[in-house]
């Protein structure tokens, strides 16, 4: 069995040549330094390790590439001491969002900061062989295209610069003629849809239709690196970082352990499909599946939000993603954050998922009407069900729906747990605004996979 894509080994480890879990929490404390970096012995301090230890495994990470010197800090005595840093552009993931009705994929580096970001339409219930070639070519258009802002929400959806949507054919994928798809040594042939200049819509070696990737001399991604040119195009030279896999995300439920999807909330065809297998065998890299919402907590988790919280995302359905104890809570059969399905309305109206007076059912429904406060009040009293289940620190707030109008979700919500605190004699329970706007569950996505590079297991 290939451990990349088992569930219980980290996808893109061995890519980095990580030898141990010791070598993890060094990069996770170079990676937290940032760039005034962190000299070898607050790396011993903070590790256990021994100073010779230590020395062992950051000169490994210079001679890979992954750490490099950040000048010399004054010692209190002795000489000074050289500190090291994180090179982020030395790893990249992708992390890809598929929303019921749209697909945001970005690129990151090794710190999460978004390299690349792309935004298409989409119809998840358009079939597996439609929703596969989508994310195909936005993961290839991730490591080809020169856009790096995110497009405005709102704005019209494309996944080029012609605004056209991902899919769409008689349009050159970015770069033109040339491109390849991200791919180990193997270069396996990917099958999808056709594609401009490509007659049987396979990708032959690892490559798009029609020529090379520029910057690299063969056109393919040697040992899942990417070409030593640029990343994007007319963009200075970043390096040839190695792609370390992606990361891809949807509503749930789903079995995160298996890349198995379930009975996808108002997408039941998609009970059963094996998405991670299927997209691991097309993109020739490790592949990591889980819910939208536990990506994105998962995410602000790593970003530095602390202790026991809840992340609802309100979008196109509504859901949650739980992190207790600083790691992410999915339960023992990944089915936890099912937030939009407590009925909290006995014979309420009918649900997608098959049940009536679901949370979910009852806050949507308020928005199709424009009642804002009223879908805040619902919201709020599915939070302070969960607040008096999980006696969590903190309720954020995110999706397009509450980043649309995100003063009444805010207050709304707020204004529910604080009667709920009257009521007991317990604390409030602060309600914010999630951070990261619509990009932060594809970058979360990307989190899945960078995690086990820095010695987090939850991702």
């Amino acid at each position: 069995m290939n451990r990349a894509n088992d569930g219980t080994a980290g996808p893109g480890v061995n890519l980095l040549a990580l030898r141990s879990h010791n070598a993890a929490l060094v990069l996770e404390l170079l990676r937290t330094a940032g760039d005034e970096g962190i000299s070898r012995l607050e790396l011993a301090e903070r590790t256990g390790l021994t100073p010779q230890a230590v020395s062992k495994i950051t000169a490994r990470l210079r001679e890979d590439g992954l750490a490099a010197e950040a000048g010399r800090r004054a010692s209190t005595g002795g000489k000074p001491r050289t500190v090291l840093r994180l090179v982020p552009d030395a790893g990249h993931a992708v992390g890809v969002h598929l929303d019921r009705d749209e697909l945001r994929a970005v690129l990151v580096d090794l710190r999460g900061a978004v390299v690349q970001e792309r935004r298409t339409a989409l119809d998840l219930g358009a079939g597996a062989e439609a929703v596969l070639g989508a994310v195909t070519e936005a993961v290839t258009g991730v490591l080809t295209d020169g856009r790096t802002a995110e497009p405005p929400d709102g704005a019209a959806l494309g996944s080029g610069r012609d605004g056209r949507l991902a899919g769409g054919r008689g349009r050159a994928l970015p770069g033109g003629r040339d491109g390849t798809l991200p791919c180990g040594p193997d270069g396996p042939d990917v099958q999808s849809r056709a594609l401009p200049g490509s007659p049987d819509g396979k990708l032959p070696d690892g490559k798009l239709p029609g020529g090379k990737l520029p910057g690299s001399p063969d056109g393919k991604l040697p040992d899942g690196k990417l070409p030593g040119g640029t990343l994007r195009s007319g963009a200075p030279g970043r390096g040839g970082g190695a792609l370390l896999g992606v990361g891809v995300v949807l509503p749930g439920p789903l079995d995160h352990a298996r890349g198995v999807l379930h009975r996808v909330t108002g997408f039941p065809e998609w009970d059963g499909f094996p998405l991670r297998e299927t997209l691991a065998g097309r993109l020739g890299v490790p592949v990591v599946v889980d819910k939208d919402t536990n990506a994105a907590a998962l995410g602000l988790a790593v970003e530095g939000e602390a202790g026991s919280f809840a992340y609802l995302h309100l979008g196109t359905g509504l859901g949650a993603g739980l992190v207790i104890g600083g790691r992410v809570h999915r339960g023992a059969r990944t089915g936890a954050g099912e937030f939009g399905h407590q009925v909290i309305q006995l014979d309420g109206p009918p649900c997608g998922c098959g049940d009536r007076g679901c949370v979910e059912a009852l806050c949507l429904g308020a928005v199709a009407r424009g009642d804002i406060e009223e879908a805040a009040r619902v919201l709020g009293a599915g939070a302070a069900n969960l607040v008096g289940l999980l006696d969590i620190d903190l309720v954020l707030l995110g999706g397009r729906t509450v980043t649309s109008a995100p003063e009444p979700f805010l207050r709304g919500v707020g204004a529910v747990l604080a009667e709920r605190a009257r009521r007991t004699g317990q604390g409030v329970v602060p309600v914010r605004l999630a951070p990261g706007g619509g990009r932060a569950v594809a970058v979360g996505a990307a989190q899945l996979v960078l995690g086990p590079v820095f010695g987090r297991r939850d991702g």
